[in-house]
Protein backbone atom coordinates (compact mmCIF):
# COMPACT_ATOMS: atom_id res chain seq x y z
CA UNK A 1 0.00 0.00 0.00
CA UNK A 2 2.82 2.64 0.91
CA UNK A 3 3.85 1.94 -2.62
CA UNK A 4 1.16 2.93 -4.36
CA UNK A 5 0.68 5.92 -2.38
CA UNK A 6 4.25 7.05 -2.81
CA UNK A 7 3.49 6.68 -6.72
CA UNK A 8 0.24 8.35 -6.49
CA UNK A 9 2.08 11.45 -4.72
CA UNK A 10 5.32 11.29 -7.29
CA UNK A 11 2.47 11.59 -10.53
CA UNK A 12 0.57 14.18 -8.31
CA UNK A 13 3.92 16.01 -8.20
CA UNK A 14 5.10 15.44 -11.85
CA UNK A 15 1.91 16.06 -13.33
CA UNK A 16 0.63 19.62 -11.15
CA UNK A 17 2.59 21.92 -13.23
CA UNK A 18 0.52 20.67 -16.13
CA UNK A 19 -2.93 22.05 -13.80
CA UNK A 20 -1.29 25.31 -12.69
CA UNK A 21 -3.49 28.71 -13.95
CA UNK A 22 -1.21 30.66 -16.51
CA UNK A 23 -0.31 33.88 -15.00
CA UNK A 24 -2.67 36.36 -16.40
CA UNK A 25 -4.96 34.34 -18.77
CA UNK A 26 -7.83 33.67 -16.00
CA UNK A 27 -7.69 36.62 -14.31
CA UNK A 28 -7.88 39.08 -17.04
CA UNK A 29 -11.47 38.99 -17.20
CA UNK A 30 -11.70 39.91 -13.94
CA UNK A 31 -9.29 42.08 -13.36
CA UNK A 32 -10.48 44.39 -16.64
CA UNK A 33 -14.14 44.45 -15.21
CA UNK A 34 -13.02 45.17 -11.36
CA UNK A 35 -10.77 48.59 -12.94
CA UNK A 36 -13.86 49.64 -15.14
CA UNK A 37 -16.02 49.34 -12.52
CA UNK A 38 -13.66 51.50 -10.31
CA UNK A 39 -12.88 53.71 -13.54
CA UNK A 40 -16.78 54.27 -13.39
CA UNK A 41 -17.45 54.70 -9.91
CA UNK A 42 -14.54 57.41 -9.73
CA UNK A 43 -16.09 59.61 -12.94
CA UNK A 44 -19.27 59.70 -11.35
CA UNK A 45 -17.54 61.43 -7.91
CA UNK A 46 -14.90 63.42 -9.91
CA UNK A 47 -18.00 65.15 -11.70
CA UNK A 48 -20.02 65.00 -8.50
CA UNK A 49 -16.81 67.03 -6.84
CA UNK A 50 -16.88 69.08 -10.04
CA UNK A 51 -20.54 69.79 -9.58
CA UNK A 52 -20.03 71.00 -6.38
CA UNK A 53 -17.81 73.60 -7.45
CA UNK A 54 -19.50 74.38 -10.77
CA UNK A 55 -17.35 72.43 -12.89
CA UNK A 56 -19.78 70.37 -14.22
CA UNK A 57 -23.26 71.04 -15.62
CA UNK A 58 -26.38 69.60 -13.88
CA UNK A 59 -27.00 66.94 -16.83
CA UNK A 60 -23.30 65.43 -17.10
CA UNK A 61 -23.74 64.89 -13.05
CA UNK A 62 -27.20 63.13 -13.85
CA UNK A 63 -25.58 60.80 -16.53
CA UNK A 64 -22.70 60.18 -14.35
CA UNK A 65 -24.46 59.21 -11.23
CA UNK A 66 -26.75 57.09 -13.37
CA UNK A 67 -23.89 54.81 -14.51
CA UNK A 68 -22.59 54.82 -11.27
CA UNK A 69 -25.94 53.64 -10.10
CA UNK A 70 -26.18 51.05 -13.15
CA UNK A 71 -22.39 49.92 -12.19
CA UNK A 72 -23.07 49.31 -8.52
CA UNK A 73 -26.32 47.33 -9.36
CA UNK A 74 -24.43 45.23 -11.54
CA UNK A 75 -21.47 44.42 -8.88
CA UNK A 76 -24.16 43.84 -6.22
CA UNK A 77 -26.31 41.68 -8.97
CA UNK A 78 -22.53 39.54 -9.73
CA UNK A 79 -21.87 39.33 -5.90
CA UNK A 80 -25.41 38.12 -5.06
CA UNK A 81 -24.93 35.21 -7.99
CA UNK A 82 -21.35 34.37 -6.28
CA UNK A 83 -22.99 34.02 -3.38
CA UNK A 84 -25.65 31.85 -4.02
CA UNK A 85 -23.45 29.55 -6.21
CA UNK A 86 -21.27 29.15 -2.94
CA UNK A 87 -24.33 28.26 -0.74
CA UNK A 88 -25.42 25.72 -3.32
CA UNK A 89 -22.06 23.98 -3.41
CA UNK A 90 -22.48 24.21 0.81
CA UNK A 91 -25.88 22.22 0.72
CA UNK A 92 -24.23 19.58 -1.90
CA UNK A 93 -23.45 16.18 0.04
CA UNK A 94 -19.85 14.87 0.06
Amino acid sequence: MDINSLKAAQSYAANRPLTAAEPGVGGNAFTALAKDFLATVQRGEDTAAAAMTGGADAHSLVQALAQTELAVETAVTVRDKVVEAYQELLRMPV
